[in-house]
């Protein structure tokens, strides 16, 4: 069943997300208002990996779920700015590492029922360590651990941020085992 819109309000705006009322028409129930949430700028993951099949996993405290986990650096575009040099900028900001060789392995909408919320994820491979983050606030430590370890991780629940596990589980699970994935 397609769904009819008759406009939308704005109930809500800000840098990070902004909160709209759709008015819709849902057949065999009628007409509702519906919350929309969408966000200003592409969101962006990615599997950085190197050539010891390892990935590089940032360990960082979530305030808003009181949650320590292991997950993939990430971040947004900025307006304008192209999502591949936006993921490069993230990887290092994030981590210390500069991204040599990076992939588009796939792009996937977040929460389709609530959202237009839109990820695209990355493989980055062929880094160079540059140093210390030098946004000190993405993570208490930075590891590279063995692919085979990150089925483990999340069914322990260490891996549980849902652009993290889907990111990881795309790679190891589709990319990895594809022809269009590059060495």
């Amino acid at each position: 069943m397609r769904w009819t819109s008759h406009g939308r309000r704005l109930v809500y705006e800000s840098d990070w997300v902004n909160v709209w009322l759709e008015d819709v028409d849902i057949p065999t129930i009628g007409r509702i208002e519906h919350h929309v949430l969408t966000m200003p700028r592409a969101s962006l993951t990615s599997v950085v990996t190197d050539d010891q099949d390892r990935v590089l996993l940032l360990w960082r405290h979530r305030f808003i779920t009181d949650t320590w986990g292991w997950e993939v650096p990430a971040g947004w575009a900025d307006p304008d700015e192209d999502p591949e040099h936006a993921i490069r900028r993230e990887v290092e900001e994030e981590s210390g590492y500069r991204a040599g060789r990076v992939t588009l392995m796939t792009a996937y909408n977040a929460l389709s029922g609530i959202s237009t919320m839109r990820f695209t994820s990355y493989h980055v491979t062929d880094c160079t360590h540059i140093g210390a983050p030098t946004d000190i606030t993405e993570s208490s430590k930075i590891e590279w651990v063995p692919a085979k370890d990150i089925p483990g991780l999340a069914s322990k629940g260490q891996i549980s941020d849902g652009p993290s596990l889907t990111a990881l589980s795309y790679y190891l699970g589709i990319y990895r085992n594809s022809d269009t994935a590059v060495s």
